[in-house]
């Protein structure tokens, strides 16, 4: 079986350069499944779960917060603003974030728009957190 080739890129480094047998991701608007020879896409990301499948049977899940992909052949780019092992999610963070956000407001489209996009963020780093 063909192995995708995977690289995850924030504005600082190349986080993830691997193999892998399948890929899922959020997108804006659901969540997409990328396997070997799939058609070549360029899709917005939303904020949630990059889960990496291995040819081994293993997985790997991360948190990403929103960006881009492009699948062109079997290779898989990944442009995000943060990525995080679910691992390494501090769960009482994420729910201080969270409340925190919540509790604000926000005046004008720019400040409303960044309020939610912290409230979505805290929001699925709470549900991705052990322990949910």
């Amino acid at each position: 079986m063909a192995d995708l080739n995977l690289v995850v890129v924030t504005p600082e480094k190349t986080v993830i350069d691997r193999t892998a047998a399948s890929i899922r991701v959020p997108m804006f608007d659901g969540s997409a499944g990328v396997y070997p020879r799939r058609a070549p896409v360029v899709g917005r990301l939303g904020i949630g779960e990059l889960r990496v499948n291995g040819n081994d049977g293993s997985s790997e899940s991360y948190f990403i917060d929103g960006g881009f992909i492009q699948v062109k052949g079997e290779q898989v780019s990944v442009l995000t603003s943060a990525v995080q092992p679910l691992s390494e999610i501090d769960r009482a963070k994420a729910q201080a974030d969270l409340e925190a956000a919540i509790a604000e407001s926000a005046v004008g489209e720019e400040a409303l728009a960044a309020l939610v996009h912290r409230q979505e963020r805290a929001r699925k780093l709470v549900s991705l957190s052990s322990g949910s």
